[in-house]
């Protein structure tokens, strides 16, 4: 059973929006405040709302036959779904009254959620929050529900649910509460006993009459079974698994769950020499983490799972990894996932049809990507809205990429000394990245804003003096309309600034000084007027100058500080004129 539209009235940013969501996982993604996570709690609070209703009310009241005009009360102590700091922080600009003629009734904040039934017929369920006295009072406002209409259950992890110390054994009820509350840390060992006493039934049931469970029975329970794919996986990654001592409920009180570690040779895992099993509470995050999004994925009393940053405390090399297998459990057991992420290493490694993209200030306010190109702009922060870099290409239409804040210094002091004045109106974007992954930057930043203008420098490195020339122009990459791709001409910007007089004053070392190490260490012996000009010698074109500056002991921007007017060079005079071009 899966979602197939939500609708948000007045919740957080939402303040009239739908999305349309997609079988199986969805990477829910975008810039910061978008409203990834306001999604995510959004589904949270209307299962928290329909576990309450059914709890004070019974199941008639979420059919269109128990419709009632006033709802049920929820005090600000019994409200756990999400952590916020007061009732009203529920309400888009925190402004829960009622606008006259459109909200009658004072309900002022809905969420509603659409699902096909077993039949194909479209179901739907929306709750009405209204706030009065510090009290939020909860109602069923539109249902097509009939009785006995099966309702998809959700369970919301944040992005570190808390583990309880101690964890009583709790009835199916208690536990589908508890995870409707945003709970679901709280029985992970209920959800996990469960687990293993279904596995072991199964096992049971194999093996009957026989003295052990036959290999292709076993093949079988291990590809499907959800303990045994927990345990293989927990082998896998962690080299550990759960150990679940027996639980008699006539004198058990607490529920124990302990890991233990080991080597892993296929299935079996040895435990490590004098190592004792010790409680899953005392594990890293990241551990208890996967552990709880893995469980969540396998049970079986789950249909929608909403998982807020699971890969906050995992490392890079887990989170693609993890969002892999969560794919493989959402096709395996047929869940619908909803992952929000601010990881760039799962959206690099996500097809982009399984990425959800939620823009702050743009209409549609949520879609589907369909190319690889589209990650690019949620991977720089495209759709932010507290983002400056982005917020000043919206506004200026124009963007200097360039390869380090040192680069960028350089450029400004030189600018300073030729009496250039550094544009303001261009937004500066520091870059490692190639030429091509730049005009991919600079595509998506114009079709967000329109006819965005973009300048590129970047160092030659070792790539041949021949792929550019006294336009700077890259050979390699050529330019486009709207975009100029240069590069220098020597190494890098760095070769610009051997110059003794410069490199003298910066670095305290007396002219003559310079000058003799200069000769003696680089074979720079003789630096003249022809060393200003862009087809300088090859050793100038390919000076490793960096080397140079550390040898004296000085920074590249405060010798291009001290660098006088006549030794600055062609190509950065060419550069600052394409730069002022940009600027106008």
């Amino acid at each position: 059973m899966r979602l197939s539209k939500v609708t948000l009235k007045r919740f957080k940013q939402f303040t009239d929006d739908k999305v349309h969501l997609r079988d199986g996982l969805t990477i829910v993604a975008g810039g910061n405040n978008a409203g990834k996570s306001s999604l995510l709690q959004a589904l949270a609070v209307w299962e928290f709302c329909k576990v309450a209703t059914v709890a004070e009310k019974g199941a008639e009241a979420l059919t269109q036959d128990g419709l009632a005009p006033l709802g049920l009360g929820v005090g600000d102590d019994e409200f756990s779904p999400i952590n916020i700091p007061t009732l009203n922080h529920l309400w888009t600009n925190l402004k829960s009254s009622k606008v006259p003629g459109v909200d009658p009734d004072g309900y002022t904040l809905a969420i509603g959620c659409w699902w096909p039934d077993e039949s194909g017929a479209e179901k739907h369920l929306e709750f009405s929050l209204s706030l009065a006295n510090d009290r939020l009072f909860v109602k069923v406002s539109e249902s097509n529900l009939n009785d006995g209409d099966r309702v998809p259950v959700i369970a919301y992890l944040p992005p570190f649910a808390g583990i309880s110390a101690r964890e009583e054994r709790a009835t199916g009820a208690m536990r589908r509460r508890r995870i409707g509350e945003g709970l679901a840390g709280a029985v992970l060992r209920n959800l996990l006993l469960d687990m293993r006493l279904a596995n072991t039934a199964k096992r049971d049931e194999l093996a009957e009459g026989k003295s052990r469970v036959p290999e292709k029975d076993l093949v079988k329970l291990r590809e499907e079974d959800p303990w045994e794919l927990l345990q293989g996986t927990l082998r896998e990654v962690f080299s550990a698994e759960i150990l679940m001592p027996e639980f008699n409920e006539e004198y058990h009180s607490y529920i124990q769950a302990n890991v233990v570690k080991g080597n892993v040779e296929g299935f079996k895992l040895t435990r490590y020499p004098k190592y004792k099993p010790r409680d899953l509470m005392v594990e890293g995050s990241g551990f208890l983490q996967w552990l709880s999004v893995y469980t969540l994925a396998t049970s079986p009393a789950i249909d929608v799972l909403l998982f807020d940053e699971p890969d906050a405390h995992l490392h890079a090399a887990l989170q693609a990894q993890m969002v892999e297998r969560l794919s493989q459990l959402a096709s395996q057991f047929d869940k619908q996932v909803l992952l929000a992420t601010h990881s760039t290493e799962i959206i690099r490694t996500t097809p982009p049809t399984e990425i959800l993209e939620v823009r702050g200030r743009s209409t549609p306010r949520f879609r589907y990507l369909v190319e690889d190109e589209q990650k690019v702009a949620l991977m720089v922060g495209i759709g932010s809205d507290y983002a400056p870099r982005i917020d000043r290409v919206r506004k200026s239409k124009r963007v200097l990429f360039y390869e380090g804040k040192s680069d960028r210094d350089v450029l400004r002091a030189l600018a300073t000394v030729l009496g250039a004045t550094w544009p303001t109106n261009v937004a500066e974007w520091q870059t490692s990245d190639h030429v091509k992954e730049r005009k991919i930057v600079w595509r998506s930043l114009r079709s967000e804003f329109g006819d965005v203008r973009a300048l590129s420098i970047r160092d030659r490195d070792d790539e041949p003096a021949a792929t550019v020339d006294a336009t700077l122009h890259d050979k390699n990459n050529g330019s486009e309309d709207g975009f100029t791709a240069l590069k220098w001409r020597r190494r890098y910007i760095e070769s610009y600034l051997i110059w003794p007089e410069a490199i003298a004053a910066a670095s305290g070392k007396s002219l003559d000084e310079v000058k003799g190490e200069l000769d003696s260490v680089f074979g720079f012996g003789t630096i003249d007027a022809n060393w200003t000009k862009s087809d300088a010698a090859d050793a100038f074109l390919d000076a490793r100058a960096k080397n140079v500056l550390a040898h004296f002991g000085v920074k590249a921007a405060k010798v291009a500080k001290k660098m006088p007017e006549h030794a600055i060079c062609e190509d950065i005079k060419t550069f600052l004129a394409a730069l002022n071009d940009l600027s106008s």
